[in-house]
């Protein structure tokens, strides 16, 4: 299966990185069901905020009892707070597909299938595979920071570190890996400006 996928991405006359922006853009659309899905349990759990508020200032000193009358309260509503990770977990199998096409031995040698270490010792730090790795990876902090600031995570504040794990991800993985990201975090920071309410997209 993998040889079929990176022999099919290969045969475009060179153009590997548009086919992974090709591939990446069908991987989203066909998880838009999910993050619909997952925009209403935000919408859900924005109008339990005051409930939650309460629950927090009654349990205060018992985290024990918070966590499990917070769990309930969701439930009773058909969602959980770690609705919000759907998508991303979703996507894990065809980030594991993008690796084992980057690894590849008919891609490994390129650029695309290079890490950030590999590309400065071949290429020098002042280049142009160096800079556009760099790129790519300052293109997704800048994304995860947009993203993290617009998040809604309630009770767990650490839901908005989630993002960033797109940047040490992409830090670690091949380029082709790092396009994959870069490309499916843009996708999601639209996704929240067209299907999040304006007061869960307001900056905090």
């Amino acid at each position: 299966m993998i040889d079929s996928f990176v022999m099919f991405i290969t045969g475009f006359g060179g153009n590997t990185a548009l086919v992974i922006v090709l591939f990446t853009l069908a991987v989203r659309l066909l998880l838009l069901p999910l993050s619909m899905r997952q925009a209403k349990a935000a919408k859900v759990r924005q109008r339990l905020a005051p409930q939650l508020k309460k629950l927090q200032e009654r349990h205060a000193r018992n985290p024990e009892r918070l966590s499990k009358e917070v769990n309930a309260l969701y439930a009773k509503e058909g969602t959980s707070a770690f609705a919000g990770i759907g998508p991303a977990l979703a996507q894990t199998p065809f980030l594991w597909l993008m690796y084992q096409v980057a690894t590849h031995p008919l891609i490994g040698t390129d650029v695309l299938g290079q890490h950030i270490a590999a590309v400065i010792a071949q290429y020098g730090l002042i280049s142009a595979p160096a800079l556009a790795f760099v790129g790519v990876i300052v293109a997704i902090a800048l994304i995860a920071w947009y993203t993290s600031r617009r998040m809604e995570a309630g009770q767990f504040r650490i839901l908005k570190l989630l993002p960033f794990g797109t940047v040490a991800a992409a830090a670690f993985l091949p380029l082709a890996a790092g396009v994959y990201l870069l490309v499916s975090t843009a996708w999601t920071a639209v996704e929240r400006r067209l299907l999040y309410p304006a007061s869960l997209n307001a900056a905090t």
